[in-house]
């Protein structure tokens, strides 16, 4: 019986580390930052280029087929003039909000320590 292949890496390619697992997948700053835009919901690539901050085109369109190809980001194109593109997390993107919810908790709580220590 012939498996089909679904989208990211193979499973024997994968570092025996699960948190090397995550962060080969998530390492880039603009990963956690186009993951955390698309939480709420679908973005338009101009949209998105606007919420992520200080991205280039080129950047952007990179780290997109990235996560794409990795199964954490889904591409709908709609055949209109001018063509419009629009991304969305897949429910493989989508299960790492409880990993941005925590890294966004820690780094609320690392602020107020600083500003603390500054008083």
């Amino acid at each position: 019986m012939e498996q089909k292949k679904t989208t990211g890496i193979p499973a024997g390619d994968l570092p025996a580390c699960p948190v090397e697992t995550t962060l080969m997948l998530i390492s880039s700053k603009w990963k956690v930052l186009i993951l955390r835009d698309l939480l709420p919901g679908m973005k338009r690539f101009g949209e998105l280029k606007r919420s992520v901050g200080d991205v280039s085109q080129k950047v952007l369109t990179a780290q997109l087929r990235d996560m794409e190809e990795q199964g954490l980001v889904c591409r709908k194109v709609y055949a209109e003039v001018p063509p419009r593109v629009e991304y969305s997390l897949t429910e493989l993107g989508y299960s790492l909000k409880p990993v941005l919810d925590a890294m966004k908790n820690w780094g609320e709580d690392y602020k107020k320590l600083q500003e603390n220590e500054l008083k």
